[in-house]
Order: structure tokens, then C-alpha cells, then sequence
């Protein structure tokens, strides 16, 4: 059997996993039947393999970068009941793993480690993405992750002077004391993956009226401080931002051709700067979007299909509703439901009929052309498959081993 050869961004393959690929094979003959027929049969009654999972809104950062910045502080959460009865429903409809993501900072929920304790009781894997700034909260159940889980801290520096400019913290947390924090709770438990994430922000963007600080020139430098501090890998990815009045993410729009060659001209040379540092060990990962602007491609990232197929396996679970893509989070367009809409049956039966009509009327090529999709890659493999003569026993199967999408 094929094993995944690429853990993080290789959806196609995670797609095409033991514990997945009925679900995918299923997809793909009903959008065929649905292509084929002038009568609707009923979307697939399987729930999302992975979902993201928003505690809440509240973050004790003020990054003037974050793409979340209008939907954070707003007072509201997720409540327990909402979190464990949703839990139950979508893991008997097949969901695999929740990531503990978005919005507001994870930890700042006041149930975080029950919340944890919770999703690994049901058999889940679980991912934690943090500002770091509490992870003693962490600390209390990293013992309950496994191999697969991760922890991931959203750093984007590693100069105490540009982490503070660039996260505006509440507090007098300090980069060094997190890192610190990071590497006790990997010594603690080795099976946890580790990742330092670092959004690179490059002179000249401003965003809400905020000149960003600059941290290209910064990149060598978080290559050797994950090495020294433990970490098994560093996350690259460009900076994006939402537009005014869609609230889309999106990036280099305007198109600037001239400014953006000098920008990858510039990430290319740091980047190729910290592999050099990176030793045997440590794994540097890019992003989607960033392999995209270093190949010379990103503008194939905003042609999309018509069809948004990864809404299927991947949804957004919010304190302000259910949306059916992460980068349409606190978007009314990617709204399907209040956050209650996984809570019974009834309510997973009302939310899967409104998700049916969104997969059919949601003209992804139209409403997406300005968005640099991270799933732009298996949405375009699974249309391809569905319009080619294949069986989908043609499939191959690969071993599970990463369900987060």
C-alpha cells in the first residue's frame, strides 16, 4: 500500500487514505450522477474529516498582520456542551481530527484542556495551533498526544524587538520564554510534532492603517532557533490579507508584477539561507501559496474550478457559525450554519442540506478568482476525476497516517 509521503499540504493523498477514500469514492459518484441526472440525489450523509475547530475569539494579541483581526474580540466562545455534542455527532459521521485553530487564541477558553482531554477520550487527532503565551495550559495534557498530534506556535520572528512590535502581547511574555516552554513540553513528550510557524512580511504592507514590521531578514535566524530549542519543523508562508468588502483573503492585490518579483527574488535568498542551517533533523516546510510565488505560479492558485469539493471534507466550527472554508471564516458567503449546526441529528441534517446547496450554487471560480486557495490543488484532482472516464475503484489506497485537512 502507497504511504503519505508528504504529511502536510498533500490532500489528494490524504484523501485517498484507508479511513478516507470510501468517503472520496462516494463524493465522486454522486457529483457524477449529479452531472449526469436532471434529479438532485442527496449529498452523501458523511460529515467533514477534519474540522477547525474555534474556541473562541478572544486573543491576548494584537498582530497587526493577522487575517483574523476583525473577527477576534468580539466576547463570544464555543461552550462545552456545543463543543462535545458536536464532537459526537461529526465523529459518527466520520470525523478524524479537529484542529484547535483560528480566530481568537485556544488556550484563552476557559475549558481548553477538557476540550483536549474530550477530542482524545473520542479517538481523535488533534492539532493545536498558539500564540504560546500560555502554555502551561498545554503542558497539563500534552502527556494525552500521540504520534501524529502537533503543536504549533505562531511566532513570525526571532528577535525579542520584532516579536513585540509584530504581536503586540497583553502581557510581558517574552520569544525566549516560549521557546523555552516549547522545547520543555517536547522533552516532556517526544511523540508531539513541533512547529514553529513564521508568516513572512515583507517592507511596504500596510493593512488597516498599520505599516507591518518586516521580518524577511529574520527567516535565517528562526531556522537556528527551532534547532536549538527542539522543534522538528519551521512553517513558512507569505502574509496575506483580507479584502476590503469581501473579506476574502488574498494576496499581491492588486497584481504588482515588478514589486512582487523583487519580493520572491528576496524570500528565495533567505529561504535558501536557512536550509542551509536547517541540519538533519530539522524539516522546513512552505506553504502552498509560498511554493506558489517561489515556483512563479501563484497566479494559478486563483483560477479555481467551479465546484469547491474540499467544503465536503472541511469545515470551520466557529463561535459566529459553521463556515465551509477557513479562509471564508466570520464571511457571511462562507456561512452554513449557526454554530449550533452540529449540536443532534436534526441539527447535522439541516446544516448537510445547506452544505448540499452550497457545493451546487457556489460558483467557486467566480467567488474565489482573487483568493490564493490552499486547496486549489485537490479541488482541481477531484474535478479532473470526476470528468474523466475512471472508476473510482481505480483509486489506489494510501496507509493512514494524517487526517488533518
Amino acid at each position: 500500500m502507497e504511504k503519505l509521503r508528504e504529511r502536510e499540504h498533500d490532500f489528494s493523498a490524504k484523501l485517498r487514505q484507508k479511513s478516507v477514500i470510501e468517503s472520496l469514492r462516494r463524493y465522486i459518484t454522486w457529483q457524477r450522477e449529479l452531472r449526469s441526472s436532471v434529479l438532485s440525489s442527496p449529498l452523501p450523509s458523511f460529515g467533514p474529516i477534519s474540522i477547525n475547530l474555534d474556541l473562541t475569539s478572544a486573543c491576548n494579541f494584537r498582530c497587526p498582520h493577522c487575517v483574523d483581526s476583525g473577527i477576534i474580540n468580539t466576547g463570544e466562545s464555543l461552550d462545552l456542551d456545543t463543543i462535545k455534542q458536536s464532537i459526537d455527532v461529526l465523529k459518527g459521521k466520520g470525523l478524524l481530527s479537529v484542529i484547535l485553530i483560528g480566530g481568537g487564541e485556544p488556550t484563552l477558553h476557559r475549558d481548553f484542556e477538557e476540550i483536549v482531554r474530550f477530542s482524545k477520550g473520542r479517538g481523535l487527532q488533534v492539532g493545536i495551533a498558539t500564540n504560546g503565551s500560555r502554555l502551561e495550559r498545554v503542558e497539563k495534557v500534552a502527556l494525552l498526544l500521540e504520534e501524529g498530534d502537533w503543536l504549533r506556535l505562531s511566532l513570525d520572528t526571532a528577535r525579542e524587538e520584532t516579536f513585540r512590535k509584530s504581536h503586540l502581547p497583553a502581557s510581558t511574555v517574552t520569544l525566549r520564554k516560549i521557546l523555552e516552554d516549547a522545547a520543555r513540553i517536547k522533552k516532556g513528550n517526544p511523540r508531539i510534532s513541533l512547529g514553529y510557524s513564521f508568516v513572512i512580511v515583507w517592507e511596504g504592507i500596510s493593512y488597516n492603517g498599520h505599516e507591518l514590521t518586516p521580518n524577511m531578514n529574520e527567516i535565517p535566524e528562526a531556522v537556528s532557533l527551532a534547532r536549538e530549542y527542539s522543534f522538528d519543523y519551521v512553517s513558512f508562508k507569505p502574509c496575506l490579507l483580507r479584502l476590503e468588502g469581501s473579506g476574502k483573503e488574498s494576496l499581491f492585490d492588486p497584481p504588482d508584477p515588478e514589486r512582487e518579483a523583487e519580493v520572491i527574488h528576496d524570500i528565495r535568498l533567505k529561504i535558501h539561507e536557512a536550509e542551509n542551517l536547517q541540519g538533519p533533523t530539522l524539516k522546513i516546510l512552505k506553504s502552498v501559496n509560498l511554493l506558489a510565488m517561489l515556483d512563479g505560479t501563484l497566479h494559478e492558485l486563483k483560477v479555481q474550478p467551479g465546484v469547491c469539493h474540499s467544503q465536503f471534507f472541511r469545515t470551520v466550527l466557529a463561535p459566529s457559525g459553521i463556515f465551509h472554508c477557513p479562509a471564508l471564516r466570520g464571511v457571511p458567503l462562507g456561512r452554513i450554519s449557526g454554530n449550533d449546526g452540529y449540536k443532534d441529528a436534526e441539527s447535522f441534517s439541516e446544516t448537510h442540506r445547506t452544505l448540499d446547496r452550497s457545493i451546487q450554487t457556489f460558483n467557486a471560480a467566480q467567488e474565489c478568482r482573487v483568493v490564493v486557495c490552499f486547496y486549489h490543488h485537490v479541488n482541481w484532482w477531484i474535478e479532473r476525476f470526476i470528468e474523466s472516464s475512471r472508476d473510482v475503484s481505480e483509486i489506489a489506497e494510501v496507509e493512514d497516517n494524517n487526517f488533518f485537512l
